[in-house]
């Protein structure tokens, strides 16, 4: 048996925006990572574009420190539910675990899921009471709610009596105490190195390794990234990949090229052992959750469960007038190969073709695991239509039923009413409600699909104030209707170039999505109205020239500036007659049928059928 003393495996888990990627910059800096005056960017980790500029991470990634002589492998989790997916799948490589919490939030719900797949796997926690120094920060109720959710999840005696840290993850502070914290994380790295377990196996054994993530070269192909669960490996050595069903392949496969993590390099290595996290190419069509073994014992391992998808929304070939004109890749089969080779490497994604061979259903945990597929593919230079996100339902012996999430509402006491009143209509069930202070926290049984637009509309309601926060926890019964209809659209029944004359009379029916001069063709929407049924509206109507009308006279029009949405508001913005137009360049709203005639012809039969029931 083989002790490793000199690696530690570690995972960082929190909720979104309490600094598990600047904790890592900063144990970067400290391990003497980089020399004393070389310039180096901050969150080193959000590699990808996406993450920078959202400021969230979406992929976990590893990389690794040195300290006292000790290998530190860490895994950056990604901290929203939404790629929870990412979680469930690579706490497996890890031998413990640091919970950070914001000292002025505490835990939140993204924190209690992660959190609670760490302690069903019993790894040994850290809890790390990061960014002390806000101004609004209570350190002791921060750990407080952080011990009652430790007991709330069933932690043992051990998870209880986890050693705390508090730290500055910015500045690169820690201690055992708020008031007592240095300049340097030496604390945090000596709670690693003592309560953290280093790995333990044979080292002699036949190798084995579960693969936990793949990554994919255009020179190399597939790599496979894993920890090795027993044994060892070195280049030349044949191995064999198997599933937990059968064997992969019969044909023995030799390593060519073995890589581990040094900061945020991948770097050759020759050999590597027992508690290693490495990566491997040249295995072929290697998948999540394979096993790469000696030929002579084929021993798969079980693969992780990974939580089913809740949300479903349906990719489809673009056929607006647009269509072709700002994208590189644009046919069925290129949005096909893309959504497949996507689902290779995330496992909570799930794509199937339907009974249309230009659309496909996409299933994902939730509006921004798609959302973050779909900028990502129109970044690539893909164009494509999708349409509402729709949560997944599934039917038992108890009926219909839907995922329910749990919501976490941080306000200021003043609006709670109005929060509530809010939630009521949308079939939410109150678990929770604390005063601290002047705020309140509030905590609701909630439907997927009644989240939808809700974050805008607490945003409105709490001047900006509100934090709002959900994760998945299980599925229910069905609740019935809720009260989330959206007012009607306003829709261009022209095609060309908008003019600042038809805009000045369509801002008098409701909010402009643009401006003059844009390109829109018939069916496509152009604003919100104030009314409950659809406005058709030309938006291209020029003023018509006499001897008393001079065209000077347009030079006193006032136009309000356009409403601006993300992509995400784009989505949960749709109903289910319409569609959102995605290319490189432009997010386009449209009606399912462009033709105003087809879609009087339907409103006609939907009334008529109502009337009927």
């Amino acid at each position: 048996m083989k002790k490793r003393k000199d690696l530690r495996n570690i995972a960082i888990i929190a909720h979104v925006d309490h600094g598990k990627t600047t904790l890592v910059d900063s144990m970067f800096k400290q391990s003497g990572m980089f020399r004393e005056n070389q310039a180096v960017d901050e969150l080193m980790m959000d590699s990808n574009d996406l993450e920078r500029e959202r400021g969230i991470t979406i992929l976990s990634k590893n990389t690794s420190v040195t300290k006292d002589g000790v290998r530190i492998n860490i895994v950056d989790t990604p901290g929203h539910a939404d790629f929870s997916g990412e979680v469930e799948r690579i706490l497996s490589m890890v031998s413990g675990a640091l919970v950070l919490v914001d000292a002025a939030e505490g835990p939140m719900p993204q924190t209690r899921f992660v959190l609670s797949k760490a302690m069903a796997l019993s790894l040994p926690l850290i809890i790390v009471v990061n960014k002390a120094d806000k101004p609004d920060a209570d350190c002791e109720r921060a750990l407080e709610n952080t011990l009652l959710l430790l007991m709330e999840l069933g932690g043992d005696d051990e998870q209880l009596d986890s050693p705390i840290i508090y730290a500055v993850g910015r500045e690169g502070r820690a201690g055992l105490a708020p008031d007592t914290m240095t300049d340097t994380l030496d604390d945090l790295f000596d709670a690693i190195l003592s309560h953290i377990p280093c790995p333990v196996g044979y080292d002699d054994a036949p190798i084995r390794m579960q693969v936990s993530t793949i990554d994919y070269n255009e020179y190399v192909g597939r790599i496979a990234l894993g920890r090795i669960d027993r044994g060892s490996l070195k280049i030349g050595d044949t191995v064999t990949v198997c599933s937990s069903e059968q064997e992969k392949n019969a044909k023995p496969t030799r390593i060519t090229s073995i890589l581990q993590y040094e900061g945020l390099s991948r770097v050759p290595t020759e050999s590597a052992s027992i508690g290693d996290i490495i990566a491997l190419s040249g295995l072929g069509d290697i998948e999540i959750g394979d096993t790469v073994c000696h030929p002579d014992t084929l021993e798969p391992l079980p693969v992780t469960a990974i939580a089913e998808p809740t949300v479903a929304m349906t990719f489809m070939v673009n056929t607006s007038p647009f269509a072709g004109k700002e994208g590189s890749f644009v046919t069925s089969r290129q949005i096909w190969s893309r959504l497949e080779r996507e689902i290779q490497s995330d496992v909570a994604l799930r794509v199937k073709q339907t009974d249309r061979a230009d659309s496909f259903e996409v299933c994902g945990r939730g509006e921004l695991h798609l959302s973050i597929l779909v900028e990502t593919m129109r970044r690539e230079g893909f164009e494509f239509m999708v349409s509402k996100p729709t949560v997944i339902e599934h039917y038992d012996e108890e009926g219909r039923k839907e995922p329910i999430e749990r919501l976490h509402i941080d306000t200021p006491t003043e609006y709670t009413g109005a929060i509530m009143d809010k939630l009521n209509r949308r079939k939410a069930e109150m678990i929770d409600m604390k005063v601290e202070g002047s705020r309140t926290v509030l905590e609701f049984f909630i439907a997927s699909r009644g989240l939808f637009g809700l974050r805008d509309e607490v945003l409105t309601d709490t001047r900006g104030e509100g934090i709002m926060s959900s994760v998945y926890d299980h599925y229910g019964l069905w609740r019935g209707e809720m009260q989330t209809h959206r007012s009607g659209v306003l829709v261009a029944t022209e095609a060309g170039p908008t003019t600042g004359y038809a805009l000045n009379a369509a801002q008098k029916r409701g909010i402009l999505f643009i401006g003059p001069g844009k390109q829109v063709y018939a069916g496509m929407i152009v604003g919100q109205g104030g009314r409950p049924e659809d406005i058709d509206i030309n938006v291209c109507r020029g003023k018509k020239l006499t001897n008393t009308r001079a065209s000077g006279k347009d030079d006193g029009v006032v136009l309000s500036a356009p409403k601006a949405m993300t992509l995400e508001e784009k989505l949960l913005f749709l109903q289910d007659d319409e569609l959102l137009e995605v290319t490189p360049k432009t997010l386009r709203l449209r009606k399912r049928k462009l033709n105003k005639s087809e879609r009087l012809r339907d409103l006609s039969k939907k009334q008529a059928r109502e009337l009927k029931e």
